[in-house]
């Protein structure tokens, strides 16, 4: 069984040995890599302040927010609209939704738009979901 060994401390001969080995280094190159590598390296950041952006970039957050849009959906309308038209993704303010059937599509559209738009709305706000499209699936 392989136990990684604890390294020991530098002493400060190893860090003197270290530096002058780096300033002969450097001479012999004609520029101290150590100083730039220090210079371009990166600072670190806490990760609170990296994770949002890495939320963002995963699309994360999107994600949530649709499933949370598919759950209110389910439980918010008619169970027969629900087993037949399911929503589909957002996009800028547009929910698209995928129908099953043409007469379904014909059914939602003519006498259920409205309402199914309105109970969202309430639900989420008309800011995030300003319309609402409907597709055979």
């Amino acid at each position: 069984m392989n136990v990684p060994r604890k390294q020991k401390p530098r002493s400060k001969r190893d860090a003197c040995r270290q530096s002058a080995r780096n300033a002969i280094l450097a001479q012999w190159r004609g520029v101290d890599l150590a100083r730039l590598e220090k210079d371009k390296a990166p600072a670190a950041k806490a990760m609170a302040s990296l994770m949002p952006g890495v939320l963002k970039e995963l699309g994360l957050d999107r994600r949530r927010v649709e499933l949370e849009i598919l759950k209110v959906w389910n439980h918010l309308l008619d169970p027969n609209i629900a087993a037949h038209a399911q929503p589909a993704g957002l996009h800028k303010g547009t929910l698209f939704v995928t129908v099953d059937s043409s007469v379904w599509l014909h059914e939602i559209v003519r006498y259920r738009r409205k309402e199914i738009l309105d109970r969202l709305q309430h639900s989420f706000g008309r800011e995030f979901i300003a319309r609402i499209s409907f597709r055979v699936g």
